[in-house]
């Protein structure tokens, strides 16, 4: 009856405070920020607050959005076309120059369709070429909150559309790497083409996100190893969103990315800070795997984030069975234990029961 109420005990809490899916849903407020998609009813409290939540609909919908989308549409516009026309520019390092200042002016006007209001720490120790830049990730929007402050190449998978015209046309005015679907899967492939990229210190350095998918901004899951086990200078960075004016998390699985940027827009603003720590290498002895846990483990104390050790794909995917096999040896010790306190209290039970035959072995043994 103890191991099964040990099990009971265990899925209750589970269900009760999952600290794992939990982490894939929208952050909840302690009040309410006048957004229809975090209201909780909290609108209808009263008729005044009813009444502003309705004046800040008109402010958000009638004046703001509009402008954030003019904006947006014309950086992106600029994006292509200013690319494009400096890709056919014969000297190379006038292109990477002028691509470097394109970039970085189309990036500035994107952050500010966003109304996006971010706070620098320690720029002192801004990724620097020849190595990689690793962040928590919450939204596709962390690379231009990022690229605000300096240029970056970027790494990813090669996409069709929209966002596969302005890949193509980043690509080839600078130094960013896309895979097709068939490379990603090549860690060999990946790997070199990595090695290769930081080992030229001309070039900027790469930026990454190595819990693989977004996560809500409480917590940092586990970092892929892939990105730490390049021979290079890593540079951490954290990212602190304030939910308090709009919610950054883009939930994949319920909005589409055209989607979840209207909404973006249509937010109050975009408030964050961007920390950058003192850059970090492996240590003598140390695997990929401790090297990107003591990295995650300072993100997350410097961006006061939860620090977890499951893995960002059990988003979609199941549970590993080498996760299974973890929880059935912990079980497996739970028995042992019981099994060992058992035969202890049953040897001391006997050595109770018969304490003048101990009495007499131990005179015997002296007598001898």
């Amino acid at each position: 009856m103890t191991d099964i109420f040990y099990f009971c005990r265990r899925g209750v809490e589970s269900i009760v405070d999952d600290e794992v899916t939990k982490r894939f849903s929208a952050q909840e407020l302690e009040s309410w920020n006048l957004l229809t998609r975090s209201s909780y009813n909290f609108r209808h409290i009263s008729l005044r607050l009813t009444v502003l939540w309705g004046l800040g609909v008109l402010v958000r919908y009638g004046v703001l959005l509009p402008l954030r989308v003019t904006l947006a549409v014309t950086g992106i516009s600029l994006l292509l076309v200013l690319t494009t026309l400096v890709a056919v520019l014969p000297n190379t390092d006038v292109r990477f120059y002028l691509s470097e200042k394109i970039q970085m002016m189309c990036y500035r006007i994107c952050v500010r369709s966003l109304t996006a209001i971010i706070t620098y720490h320690n720029s002192g120790n801004k990724p620097q070429n020849g190595g990689i830049c690793v962040a928590n990730h919450t939204t596709p929007i962390d690379v231009i909150i990022l690229a605000n402050d300096g240029c970056y190449s970027l790494i990813g998978q090669a996409h069709r559309g929209l966002m596969g015209m302005i890949q193509r046309a980043m690509g080839r005015s600078s130094q960013h790497i896309w895979f097709d679907r068939s490379e990603v899967k090549d860690r060999h492939l990946v790997a070199k083409r990595l090695g290769d990229h930081v080992a030229d210190k001309t070039k900027q350095p790469i930026l990454m996100f190595p819990e693989g998918t977004c996560i809500n901004n409480t917590s940092v899951m586990m970092f892929k190893k892939g990105s730490f086990e390049i021979d290079c200078t890593v540079y951490p960075v954290a990212i602190k969103y304030d939910p308090r004016f709009g919610d950054a998390f883009w939930n994949s699985s319920k909005f589409g990315l055209v989607t979840y940027l209207l909404r973006m827009m249509s937010s109050w603003a975009i408030v964050c800070s961007v920390w950058y720590l003192p850059p970090m290498n492996r240590e003598e002895g140390e695997d990929a795997v401790q090297f990107a846990n003591r990295v995650k483990a300072a993100i997350a104390a410097q961006g006061g984030l939860v620090d977890l050790i499951w893995d960002g794909g059990l988003k979609r995917a199941k549970v590993k069975d080498a996760y299974k096999e973890e929880q059935q040896k912990l079980y497996s010790k739970v028995l042992v234990g019981e099994q060992d306190q058992k035969d202890q209290s049953g040897d001391k039970h006997l050595e109770d029961e018969n304490p003048e035959e101990e009495r007499n072995d131990q005179d015997l043994r002296k007598g001898q």
